[in-house]
């Protein structure tokens, strides 16, 4: 019997459906309950997606693999992608094809042929029969496309020779480069310098560079975050033509833009933010009824209103993806016409906004939720610290009655998150301050007391809110997605929390990290616990691809709250109207926000350690012999790695730096011991150690071990060598 016209069409897009969810490059081989679920197939299809799956058997694009289904591997010699380097000198090659290989591969530090971060390369597969524990393993062959233009370094030798040797931090300290200067050009160590590259050179010869411009002296603190804009190819100036159009807004909003929206001025509105902060993306407005039902606002800033799609603004936005935040200063993503002002919920001013209005019962579960563009007039800008002061009356504020009633909402949302397998860390954060030349003054621990929680976990829900109601109107979005961790990546974690106590089984609950995190709030291993595990998961990115959240066990979840710092945020908003444009390609824009947000980073952690580095080597002018409490985090056969617990800084101390003693390693307990003392170092040991020299150009610090012994009497002398 033929099948209909239906039936057929129907066939055709439960193929498409599943061969596109295969092809997808986060796709691991599943059993068929596991696919069936993850597509969720209806009951009545689950007879044709069976005969379907047998179908693309026969036709040779899947196969079973272990009882599991997966696509079927061309066979291919040399596979193409993006080459990503740790710091650490090995890397992955994001497939261009992901059907040539559904994983990353893994590409040894010696195997990597010159090629850096960000390169597009040709990659050759090795030990296929036995892929290692983090995947199937490559070389690189050849380096197709070079990712960076330019290179930023700062001189670090000059040679009586004339040899100029410099240090490139995306090329690392085993990997110089050789400048050639012109007969104009004088320079001198600590120079910072954007180079050209000339020869790329191999792993055997030094790669060769010619300078384009001076950037100014390691000396000059004043300059950091320019010269990490060089080094990261970061935007610090916006296109005429953006500015002229942030310019041609009017300062106030125009009649006409309060049309067809939903006037909130009425409502008690207020934004919490920390104290620098100048960019306020959101306000908060809550009340509660007689029958206890909350009703929360979450009220974000309209920037899709001003930021058209194809608009010079918009190209802008799109180049940056996310604002940039430095000690002390930022690259914003939009012109501080509208990020600081039109697009900022200040206080005492109308501002345009999108709503999402919720409601919840007595014991936080939502009950409904209404999403609305509208317009609020904020009653006041709160820093965090303000906000604590009025919850613990130590000052007066007529919107006490609110921020207590946000608390009480905001217990109820966590222990909702709580219940669902999500882990709550509250970590500290340490700001580093500086002057208005950038010199480093202090560091400021940020605790993450109420008023940070509730502000998260009220942006929690507005982002679950929009994107489940996006996901259930049939929209392609942006999710963010977080993969949930392989079984390997777990062992250092579980290894480094039996170490310091923490009884872990080999693949824990959800329920075991929780105790084990209830735990660790009452010792001093909370913050090493917490970090441990965090660089145990793999990163959170953008995809259109849903693969749900892990660390906030949520299936939906996009970024919509902060549309003036993210671009992933003002195409929520696009999408939640339908103003997105017709040639709108999400997959594009989900790899590119993914990659300038770890851009981003990189550019921020570089120019806090500097910093961090700089304020060490103020204080060792000041006092050399000064003290400073570590926590080991690390043991390693060759020494130990440590984090300062003021500065939240690691450094090393190599086996010879140790007491005097020979140290051998235990691998099975993670312990270095002195083979005549019989002196111990483990994971967690709280130690002091004093500065021996700060190398402001490798962004490297030097240390020694203070024991009891030490700190009574002088510093060694240094050692004659035999």
């Amino acid at each position: 019997m033929a099948k209909s016209s239906k039936q057929v069409r129907i066939t055709a897009n439960l193929k498409k459906t599943i061969l596109q969810f295969m092809k997808g490059r986060r796709y691991r081989p599943m059993g068929e309950v596991e696919l069936i679920e993850r597509l969720q197939i209806t009951s009545q299809l689950i007879p044709l997606f069976k005969t379907i799956v047998k179908d693309l058997i026969q036709e040779g694009e899947i196969e079973i693999q272990k009882k599991k289904i997966a696509l079927k591997k061309p066979k291919v010699e040399v596979i193409t992608g993006i080459l990503r380097v740790h710091h650490k000198g090995f890397g992955f090659l994001i497939p261009d094809n992901a059907a040539l290989s559904p994983q990353d591969i893994f590409i040894p530090k010696h195997l990597t042929d010159n090629a850096v971060d960000g390169d597009h390369v040709e990659v050759v597969l090795i030990n296929t029969e036995n892929e290692s524990e983090k995947g199937p393993e490559g070389k690189v062959l050849s380096v197709l496309n070079r990712a960076h233009k330019h290179l930023a370094g700062t001189i670090k030798q000059i040679q009586a020779s004339g040899d100029i040797f410099t240090y490139v931090p995306l090329l690392g300290a085993s990997k110089p480069v050789i400048v050639r200067a012109s007969s104009d050009q004088t320079l001198k160590v600590g120079d910072r310098v954007i180079l050209k590259v000339v020869e790329w050179g191999t792993e055997q010869e030094p790669t060769s560079a010619e300078i384009t411009h001076i950037i100014g002296h390691i000396s000059d603190p004043s300059i950091d975050i320019l010269a990490a804009a060089e080094e990261f190819d970061l935007h610090s100036t916006f296109a005429k033509t953006a500015l002229e159009q942030a310019k041609a807004y009017k300062k106030k909003i125009p009649v006409k833009d309060l049309k067809n929206r939903t006037d909130f001025t009425d409502l008690e509105c207020f934004t919490i933010d920390p104290d620098t902060a100048k960019d306020f993306d959101d306000a908060l407005s809550l009340t509660k009824d007689r029958k206890g039902i909350f009703h929360l606002g979450v009220h974000i800033a309209d920037a899709a209103h001003y930021v058209k799609s194809h608009t010079p603004l918009d190209t802008e936005a799109l180049l940056r993806c996310n604002s940039t935040y430095f000690p002390g200063a930022c690259l914003p993503m939009l012109p501080e016409e509208l990020s600081n002002e039109l697009c900022s919920l200040k206080p005492d001013a109308d501002r345009l906004t999108i709503s999402v209005m919720m409601d919840f019962d007595k014991k936080g579960t939502l009950i409904k939720h209404e999403i609305v563009r509208s317009y609020i007039h904020s009653k006041k800008r709160f820093t965090y610290g303000e906000a604590k002061e009025v919850l613990d009356g130590e000052k007066k504020s007529p919107h006490k009655k609110s921020l207590k009633l946000m608390v009480d909402l905001c217990h109820l949302l966590k222990q909702k998150r709580y219940e669902r397998g999500s882990i709550d860390f509250a970590l500290p954060e340490m700001v580093i301050q500086v002057d208005a030349k950038g010199n480093p003054t202090g560091v400021k621990k940020i605790e993450y007391d109420i008023t940070h929680q509730l502000v998260e976990e009220f942006m929690l829900k507005a982002n679950e809110v929009v994107a489940t109601d996006l996901t259930q109107r049939g929209k392609s979005l942006l999710y963010r997605v977080h993969e949930a961790p392989q079984e390997d990546n777990f062992k250092d974690f579980v290894f480094f929390a039996n170490s310091l106590g923490f009884k872990i089984s080999a693949k824990p609950t959800v329920e075991e990290l929780r105790a084990v995190f209830a735990m660790a709030k009452e010792t001093s291993f909370a913050h090493q616990l917490s970090i441990a595990f965090i660089r145990s998961m793999k990163l959170a990115q953008y995809s259109p691809e849903n693969v749900g959240h892990y660390g906030l066990s949520l299936e939906y979840y996009c970024h919509f709250t902060s549309p003036i710092r993210r671009y992933s945020d003002l195409i929520i908003q696009r999408l939640l109207f339908d103003e997105e444009p017709e040639d709108l390609n999400l997959e594009k824009i989900a790899e590119r926000c993914s990659e300038q947000e770890r851009l981003s980073f990189k550019a921020e952690t570089s120019v806090k350690v500097l910093k961090k580095l700089r304020l060490l080597n103020g204080f060792f002018k000041e006092d050399p012999y000064r003290e400073f409490s570590a926590v080991v985090t690390k043991i390693k056969p060759f020494g130990l790695h440590f984090e300062l617990s003021d500065l939240m800084l690691e450094g090393f101390l190599h086996i010879s730096e140790l007491e005097n003693d020979y140290f051998n390693f235990d691998s099975k307990r993670g312990l270095l011991i002195g083979s005549r003392t019989g002196k111990t170092h483990r994971l967690g040991e709280a130690i002091n150690v004093r500065i021996v020299e700060v190398d402001l150009i490798l962004l490297e610090s030097r240390w020694a071990l203070v024991t009891p012994h030490a700190r009574t009497i002088a510093p060694p002398r240094r050692r004659r060598k035999k």
